[in-house]
């Protein structure tokens, strides 16, 4: 449904007197249009009470037993999303900056350019056997985690036909059993 279409169906349905919930897996303030819907609301004279949710980007790895964090292995947790590819004009992500820090790195929305964003990293100086894993359909009844590392983690992907929606966890974390 285009976004366009979804804060249609909200703002009708309040203004008609419903009580309308937009329940999304996930925080839909992160990388998702959860403001979009709010701004909508807004300007169409609806009250709106939101109440955050837990991201994927921490409740998926941790379903697949992998902390974002942990204590002695990783001071840093960045999450970015993969709606942009390294490189491109609109790209809003220091991708060199990123291949040098040492902690994790989720990424969202990122299956389709998963190469591109392994190259990135490794160009940017990111270590090859760097622990990396995908997680797909986190949380869901047909959750599949594939590990590997860096260098061969976009393979690895395309061999075993993930597709989003998927998480890709870039760090020591990764390596996590």
């Amino acid at each position: 449904m285009a976004q366009e279409a979804i804060n249609a169906a909200i703002v009708d349905r309040a203004k008609a007197g419903k009580f309308v919930v937009r329940l999304k897996g996930g925080d839909p303030f992160v990388f998702g249009r959860g403001y979009e819907e709010v701004e909508a609301c807004v300007e169409a004279g609806v009250s709106v009470t939101v109440v955050p949710g837990i991201s994927s980007s921490i409740s998926v790895p941790a379903a697949a037993g992998i902390p974002g964090t942990h204590r002695g292995v990783t001071h840093e947790f960045v999450v970015v999303s993969g709606h942009v590819a390294p490189g491109h004009p609109d790209s809003l992500t220091d991708w060199d900056a990123l291949a040098r820090l040492r902690g994790t790195i989720v990424i969202l929305m990122g299956v389709e350019r998963i190469e591109q964003f392994a190259d990135a990293l490794l160009a940017g100086g990111r270590a090859a056997d760097t622990p990396a894993a995908i997680i797909q359909e986190g949380t869901m009844r047909g959750q599949r985690v594939v590990r590997a590392d860096l260098g061969t983690i976009a393979a690895r992907t395309r061999a075993e036909n993930i597709s989003p929606p998927a998480i890709i966890v870039i760090g020591s974390v990764a390596g996590f059993a």
